[in-house]
């Protein structure tokens, strides 16, 4: 029998070295038309993003559909689609709430901070004059400071009203889309619900398509081993966003409800901007609070002063009491590599970075931590429990 290899017969080896081959060629096309692929990149994304947003609804949802769906009676056969069903009508209750009695409740305190601003600016114009006219100071260096400092507002401004435009679509997308009557907006914005429906109703044919894929693709060790990651993340992912949403809005309902009883200026705006800072682990509430004690400062130090105490007892609170309750340990990972995951998710993403971050190094954590006792072991290390971290014992052979 003739076991000669052919000629067009790769081993591993030579199949290893030609992926490596392959990656740098398209690395270095990728880095030298960069603008090409950016542009192509952020085509697909967004004839793509209804189905991306959908897929996050659905992920965010998929908690309560499951938690519905157990619930009900096991003799029914339409369990999944009568919790779809209540889980989208909750859904779209909160955001017509939202809309309805915090939305306009929001624009109104802008509204009105906007009338301090210029109340204060008014303020200061005049007793810059005043200053002028008691100390006798030169009319021209007056002038030249206001056109700076009104420069400097003009520009804060256009700051606030830029970010604003900008997180408008993403909050309230949906409302947007509808009040504007742009029709691709509508589209795009219907799309994206029905996307997100058809995720959770079929989401275990999706999972078994996805695997099926993977078993296809790799072999059927590193296929076990790719689900078992994806499993693992999964659960870090859905324990972290899950929680960290629910005890964002016991925060801001609990701001709202502290800053109503101390008379505090602007209570709904206010706890809006403390509970969606929240998500944001470690900074959320400095985030939070530094705006709110700004704009308490143009109505009342005292004020400011108050909020900046309860912002303080609420951060307390949810660090030591009401985050460790809701969350546990559901990140395995301590608080020097959760604020090490914010800074650089935040410096690389921005704010999703800063929200995923956290979970997403806890799954490289983990899968380093297991690589590392795997290596260990391997060698026969082991760490002496109970010593000191650089403490080690060898296994004697």
């Amino acid at each position: 029998m003739n076991d000669k290899k052919k000629w067009y017969q790769l081993d591993p080896h030579m199949i290893a070295n030609l992926v490596v081959v392959l990656s740098a060629i398209a690395f270095y096309l990728v880095f030298s038309h960069y603008e090409m692929v950016r542009r192509a990149f952020s085509t697909v994304i967004g004839v793509l993003m209804p189905f991306i947003v959908g897929f996050a609804i659905a992920y965010l949802l998929n908690g309560p559909t499951n938690y519905i769906e157990r619930s009900l009676p096991q003799r029914l056969k339409c369990r999944r689609g009568l919790a779809v069903l209540v889980v989208y009508a909750l859904f779209i209750a909160l955001l017509a709430v939202l809309v309805k009695l915090i939305l306009p409740q929001i624009v109104q305190s802008i509204v009105a901070l906007y009338g301090i601003i210029q109340s204060f600016l008014t303020n200061i114009n005049s007793l810059v004059q005043t200053i002028s006219e008691r100390f006798n100071i030169d009319q021209k260096v007056l002038d030249q400071i206001v056109t700076e400092f009104n420069s400097s507002y003009k520009d804060i401004m256009t700051q606030l009203s830029n970010m604003l435009s900008k997180a408008v679509p993403y909050v309230l997308s949906m409302g947007v889309a509808l009040g504007s009557g742009v029709v691709s907006a509508v589209i795009s914005a219907i799309t994206t619900v029905i996307s997100s429906i058809y995720m959770l109703l079929d989401k275990d044919t999706l999972s078994l398509q996805s695997k099926k894929l993977v078993y296809a693709i790799l072999p059927t060790a590193g296929a076990n081993r790719f689900l078992e990651v994806c499993g693992r993340a999964n659960g870090i992912f859905s324990g972290f966003i899950n929680g960290k949403v629910l005890d964002s809005a016991i925060i801001g309902v609990l701001c709202f409800i502290l800053t109503s009883l101390l008379r505090i200026e602007f209570p709904v705006l206010i706890s809006v901007v403390i509970g969606v800072t929240n998500v944001i682990p470690f900074f959320g509430p400095i985030v939070g609070a530094v705006p709110c004690v700004l704009i308490l400062l143009l109505v009342d130090p005292w004020q400011a002063l108050r909020f900046a105490i309860l912002a303080l007892a609420l951060q307390q609170f949810d660090g030591n009491i009401l985050g460790p309750k809701i969350l546990g340990n559901s990140t395995g990972i301590s608080a020097f590599w959760v604020l090490v995951s914010i800074v650089v998710g935040g410096g690389l993403f921005g704010f999703p970075g800063m929200l995923l971050g956290v979970p997403t190094f806890a799954v490289i954590y983990s899968l380093l931590g297991e690589w590392t006792h795997g290596r260990l072991a391997q060698k026969g290390i082991r760490p002496v429990k109970g010593a000191e971290p650089e403490t080690i014992e060898q296994d004697q052979e």
